[in-house]
């Protein structure tokens, strides 16, 4: 496969896009004829905030950008947990982490709610066909009472390059002489962080799924069956792994690492993960930072945090491309002017921000990711709306749009009078959690993130009025929340201001 320009690249894959999906004034109108909206939902994995439609242009994302041109971008969403599983059981339920009590990744969501009914379930009960393939729920958490059919896509291995497998081969017998088993063994035994080899879209699971979505589109068209297909993508998730074109849109050169590579100042011992992070699982990573350490250095080489970052920019270009696909489909088949779409990242990521690479933390690189919603004929199109929004609220918004009942038991609120007004006063707060150590204490970190701060409280397990450690974070001085001032006698009335806010909740926090 030949180089492909940046230039090229935007011509070819996103403005010829950006034709198709433009469209005359809208008439404000939840659907553009009488028949019932259909729902395409695409969940991506680890995706932060970092694309064209956010204001970063250093990252190439024509289609979704040309998502949000003619769709709604929620600037400020939330996820309700920093983490793959309890972030999409929240959304796919529409109930919050204390009430699914997920807070892990091996924890299934009907262990506490044996009977709850989830979003595609929901759609399924009034005579909607629900499918899914992909990561939608976690891993091997999947739900089949959501799914009126279930599409496994099958797939090479994750890593094609043959060195790496030659690695992980010698990694596998490892394994064996040391008697490692399961997780142990699945974690020692991966390949490298990254790879770059000059292969097509579908020799990946992303491209390999988008051409059966693709198919699966194309049948909706001919049976007129009103459908939710979801869509869930893996990548950017670790190892950031796409075809060499994707990698050939950037120089290495231009990527910028991050500003701030080190923890909050006054930050509780435990609140961010110590270095590696995640990327300790991959070979490479692990080796090199073996190496960093015996050095007395807790972060990556600057040549490979550009490296990394450069590989997650290919990742978003490369799942940008397969988005392409779909959207592309939507028209040629006629399925756009009836079908809502919506965008969402599980969570974000951070790159070396705050001195971690990985998610898991209950800062703003990790709690806040994309979420685009394109509803056919709506009101206002290309809007921004900078209302702060949870991603229960995702539930309810398709629920409404749709014009189904929104269960009782959903924990968020319709977003459509943001779709409809995008400058209207939203939420008060958004809310998140994680659980860590510390200071060798085990606790809930309970943060909320407000118009201008975020605040934490980290309570202990087993006691939860008690209050560990706090943290304070002023995002009209510092944005990048690099020191907690929640220590600071100067900042005591407001501790306490948002410690009674986020006492009351949620529920304090819905708009009027």
């Amino acid at each position: 496969m030949g180089l492909l320009s940046r230039r090229s690249f935007m011509k070819t894959l996103g403005w010829s896009a950006a034709a198709a999906w433009a469209r005359p004034g809208l008439s404000g109108s939840t659907a553009a004829t009488d028949k019932r909206l259909n729902v395409l939902m695409i969940p991506v994995d680890d995706l932060r905030p970092e694309l064209g439609c956010y204001g970063h242009s250093q990252v190439l994302s024509p289609h979704i950008d040309q998502l949000a041109a003619t769709g709604t971008t929620f600037r400020r969403a939330y996820t309700m947990v920093a983490t793959c599983s309890p972030s999409r059981t929240c959304l796919m339920t529409g109930c919050r982490p204390d009430t699914t009590q997920v807070y892990d990744l091996v924890t299934h969501f009907r262990k506490h709610l044996p009977d709850v009914v989830t979003l595609p379930q929901h759609f399924m009960k009034h005579g909607y066909e629900t499918v899914g393939m992909g990561k939608v729920y976690h891993g091997s958490l999947n739900d089949l009472p959501s799914w009126s059919r279930w599409v496994e896509v099958e797939s090479g291995p994750a890593w094609l390059d043959p060195k790496t497998q030659q690695w992980q081969a010698r990694l596998r017998q490892e394994a064996d002489e040391k008697g490692l088993k399961g997780a142990e063994r699945d974690r020692h035994t991966r390949g490298t962080a990254t790879e770059c080899l000059d292969v097509p879209d579908n020799a990946y699971f992303d491209g390999a799924m988008t051409d059966v979505a693709v198919e699966e589109l194309k049948r909706f068209a001919q049976s007129g069956q009103p459908f939710f297909l979801a869509v869930g993508y893996k990548k950017p998730h670790l190892p950031f792994i796409a075809p060499k074109r994707y990698w050939d849109l950037y120089r290495r050169e231009d990527i910028r690492t991050a500003p701030n590579p080190f923890h909050p100042k006054n930050m509780p011992p435990g609140a961010v993960d110590a270095f590696p992070g995640e990327m300790g699982a991959y070979c490479d990573a692990r080796e090199l930072a073996a190496q960093q350490k015996a050095a007395g250095r807790q972060d990556w080489p600057a040549d490979y945090a550009q490296q990394v970052i450069h590989a997650y920019y290919a990742c978003i270009s490369y799942i940008d491309a397969q988005i392409g696909r779909l959207l592309s489909t939507l028209e040629q088949t006629g399925l756009a002017a009836h079908t809502a779409v919506v965008l969402w990242g599980d969570h974000g990521w951070h790159l070396g921000e705050n001195g971690t690479w990985g998610k898991h933390t209950n800062l703003e690189w990790a709690t806040r990711s994309p979420l685009i919603l394109r509803v056919p004929d709506q009101l206002a199109t290309g809007a921004v709306a900078s209302g702060l929004v949870e991603f229960v609220d995702v539930y309810p918004t398709l629920a409404t749009i749709c014009g189904l009942p929104i269960p009782a038991h959903c924990e968020g609120a319709s977003l459509l009078p943001l779709i409809q007004q995008p400058s209207r006063r939203w939420k008060s707060a958004a809310f998140s959690q994680f659980r860590k150590n510390i200071d060798g204490v085990p606790c809930m970190g309970y943060t909320m993130r407000t118009d201008q701060f975020r605040y934490t409280e980290w309570r202990r397990r087993n006691d939860p009025a008690q209050v560990v450690a706090r943290e304070l974070y002023d995002h009209r001085r510092n944005r990048d929340e690099n020191e907690n001032l929640a220590g600071q006698a100067i900042h005591a009335r407001l501790v306490e201001e948002l410690a009674a806010q986020l006492k009351a909740g949620w529920q304090a926090a819905r708009p009027g």
